[in-house]
């Protein structure tokens, strides 16, 4: 298996005003939060919060485009936003492969999102060796 546990992988993400957008065009998530910049600051925000749905598809980027591996599948993810993340925010993606289980073809990760200055975002993500 070309994964074991320990290992650890180092990505960026940037959310990108084509991101940002896409999003909202897939989803149709209006939400004013996310795309009033006069409510997200009245609200204490710097300006508009990207959607955390965002954070999730850049999971799942790295479990389908980034691994090694191309007989995966996402069993599980847990995130806890931690701080808000911005329009043209550089991200960090650090995942830790911190259990390999041959028995159920699985294989879990601690993964932490950070910008130039803070934690925004961690969890663990569960996957599966199809």
């Amino acid at each position: 298996m070309s994964i074991k546990e320990g290992d650890v992988f180092e990505l960026r993400y940037m959310l990108t005003e084509t991101v940002y957008k896409g999003y909202i065009q897939i989803f149709d998530d209006r939400n004013p939060l996310h795309t009033n910049s006069a409510f997200a600051t009245a609200k204490g925000f710097e300006a508009e919060v990207m959607h955390g749905g965002i954070l999730t598809g850049f999971l799942s980027n790295f479990v389908g485009e980034q691994l090694p591996l191309k007989n995966v599948i996402i069993q599980s993810y847990k995130i806890a936003f931690l701080k808000p993340v911005f329009l043209n925010t550089k991200l960090l993606f650090k995942a830790t492969v911190t259990g390999f289980f041959e028995s159920v073809n699985c294989i879990i990760f601690k993964y932490e999102f950070r910008n130039e200055n803070h934690l925004v975002a961690k969890g663990e993500l569960t996957i599966g060796i199809i």
